[in-house]
């Protein structure tokens, strides 16, 4: 090899090397930033170890789901194209929140609720105060790109009155929020997270006497108010190579005169049956109905409208509040869909569907005219 070639090689070679050596450096660097949370360690980890759903560094389903066949370059090239309307062509009605009605204390014995908007509602049961997903974030990424809200929360975060529990059902970034954690904290909210979310909690600041961690069918008591962590069907992480390391739930609330369900982001699974029997029946379900897909292993994580629907049947409850929808473009469904599926499907079973507008309270002992007020964003 002439002496000029290998030089040259050598250049090309040392740049390659130093190129790459300033990619990892910043993929390290983003990947340890805070919102990427933190890992199980100690008793944490011991607690995991024991517990039956988790094998060979993983939390398992009750229901195993289908493997997924879809890379990620595959589902981002799904998420950017397509032809359907994932993005509400007119502005969503978002009822404003009067702060002054939200600040007796303690509230008046009784179930309502308002949506915020996506996963997240403000709920007042038997004297409680709970915040069920709570994101108040304009994105629901890492990084300061992504899904974007399509409307603001009806109420700002500063204007909460003081919540009493915030209940998480799992790590993803539209249903965990780093910002609105961080928040809550300050003002001295308990946060009920299932196993391993208390790590990402405690990297955030959150001192560790605000912070109960649960397994499935693991309760506390809050006065005369049960919070129960259930079983759901989904998955966890925030982060390159950390699918399931945190648990998922959702959430039984049982009050000396209420009873609630929440779904969580869920596939439809038989544990919705045992749920009812054991705790039901619920005078109100916050259910899932957004979010889906075609094919297994998009549907045994995240179930259909017309599942939805069976699962507010299964645990038993009387009035169904749906969630998970119009707020952000994370499926490959118009952006109504999900609404549309859903009342039908009620409508054929004859189940007590509620159709709130953003910020529009519900009262589970009060008839609800619900409007289709979706089919006005035109």
């Amino acid at each position: 090899m002439r002496p000029r070639l290998a030089r040259w090689l050598v250049r090309v070679a040392v740049t390659v090397v130093a190129v790459v050596a300033v990619l990892v450096a910043a993929g390290w660097a983003v990947l340890s930033q805070p919102q990427f949370g933190a890992p199980m360690a100690g008793a944490r980890l011991a607690r995991a170890l024991a517990n039956p759903q988790y094998h060979d560094g993983r939390f398992v389903n009750l229901e195993p789901e289908a493997p997924s066949t879809t890379s990620l370059i595959e589902y981002t090239l799904r998420q950017i194209s397509g032809k359907e309307v994932r993005t509400p062509p007119a502005p969503i009605p978002v009822l404003a929140v009067d702060k002054t009605a939200l600040e007796a204390s303690p509230p008046a014995s009784g179930l309502r609720a308002f949506w915020i908007g996506h996963a997240s509602a403000y709920v007042e049961i038997d004297g409680l105060r709970l915040l069920l997903d709570p994101v108040f974030a304009q994105q629901v990424s890492p990084l300061p790109i992504g899904p974007g809200r399509f409307h603001a929360p009806p109420i700002a975060l500063a204007d909460l009155p003081r919540i009493d529990a915030v209940l998480i059902s799992h790590d993803h970034y539209d249903h965990l929020d780093m910002a609105t954690v961080r928040r809550l904290a300050q003002r001295g909210s308990r946060f009920l997270v299932p196993l391993g979310i208390g790590a990402h909690l405690e990297r955030w600041g959150v001192p560790l006497a605000q912070i109960e961690e649960l397994e499935w069918w693991q309760e506390r008591s809050l006065g005369h108010v049960r919070i129960v962590c259930t079983p759901t069907r989904h998955y966890s992480g925030r982060g390159l190579g950390n699918r399931s390391t945190t648990l998922w739930s959702s959430w039984s609330v049982i009050g000396p005169q209420h009873r609630l369900f929440y779904s969580g982001d869920t596939g439809y699974g038989k544990l919705f049956q045992d749920i009812g029997a054991r705790l039901g029946p619920f005078d109100m379900a916050f259910i899932k109905i957004g979010s889906y897909g075609p094919g297994a292993a998009w549907t045994d994580i995240h179930m259909t409208p017309e599942q939805a629907v069976q699962v507010h049947r299964d645990v038993r409850a009387r009035r169904m509040f749906p969630v998970h929808w119009s707020t952000f473009n994370l499926a490959y469904h118009d952006w109504d869909e999900p609404i549309r599926r859903t009342v039908a499907e009620a409508t054929r079973v004859g189940v007590e569907l509620v159709t709130p507008r953003v910020g529009e309270v519900v009262d589970a002992d009060r008839p609800f005219a619900s409007t289709r007020w979706w089919e006005s964003v035109r």
